[in-house]
């Protein structure tokens, strides 16, 4: 296309006076700067498409009404003929000889308006769909530039033993490793308090079912029972 010609004449045009990355900013630029004129004049294309059509109509209906009114003469010579009237069959001839030729022409104009419609439509449609298809290509560009510079500036923030990212990083883990520690001491503490207590031992014995039976509604049931 046109414009495209206009992206890459534009970028030769800085030559060695700008770096790539200058160039290729400038690329997309004027990338989105055609697309916003083509589509300008794709909206433009579809109003002169809508004013062709709207005269289109015009004409078929001219060329229906003309084809009725030939039809219509020609009937009527006929039945003319059929009664005898050559007179008037003559002069009715006459004026379908001008019905013909005007509906000739008008069906002429007709078919060369069909043509632009068909034409019109084509290069709208076409235009359309590469419109879309470049929109496509710079909106993938633009994002996939954005994520790359992202994750590039991420890795710049990890990168080096000052960063701060990675300072942030360590820190956080010194965190979780006090936190860790300091939950292990609270467990210890609570098994060193049920050594001292005995209750370990005990909880150890309640499990073999020697010690701490505890009554149940169904065992007070049993010896209810026994000593009826």
């Amino acid at each position: 296309m046109g414009f495209l010609n206009n992206v890459f004449n534009t970028i030769k045009g800085y030559g060695n006076e700008a770096n790539d990355a200058f160039v290729d900013t400038q690329g997309i630029r004027i990338m989105e700067q055609e697309i916003r004129e083509a589509e300008a004049h794709q909206r433009k294309a579809n109003e002169s498409l809508t004013d062709v059509m709207a005269e289109q109509k015009g004409i078929a209906r001219k060329v229906n009404d003309l084809k009725a009114s030939v039809q219509e003469y020609a009937e009527a010579i006929g039945k003319l003929l059929d009664a005898g009237n050559e007179t008037l069959a003559m002069e009715t001839a006459e004026k379908l000889a001008e019905l013909e030729t005007n509906l000739d022409s008008n069906q002429a104009i007709l078919d060369s308006y069909n043509e632009q419609v068909k034409e019109l439509k084509a290069i709208i449609k076409d235009s359309a769909k590469q419109m879309a298809a470049l929109r496509r290509e710079v909106s993938i560009i633009k994002s996939t530039e954005a994520a790359q510079q992202a994750s590039a500036a991420t890795a710049a923030q990890f990168s080096g033993s000052n960063s701060s990212l990675r300072s942030a990083s360590a820190s956080m883990a010194r965190i979780k490793a006090k936190q860790q520690k300091r939950k292990d001491k609270m467990k210890s503490a609570r098994e060193l308090a049920k050594e001292a207590t005995g209750g370990d031992l005990n909880d150890k014995l309640a499990a073999a079912g020697v010690i701490g039976n505890q009554s149940s509604a169904s065992s007070i049931l049993d010896r209810y029972k026994k000593t009826n």
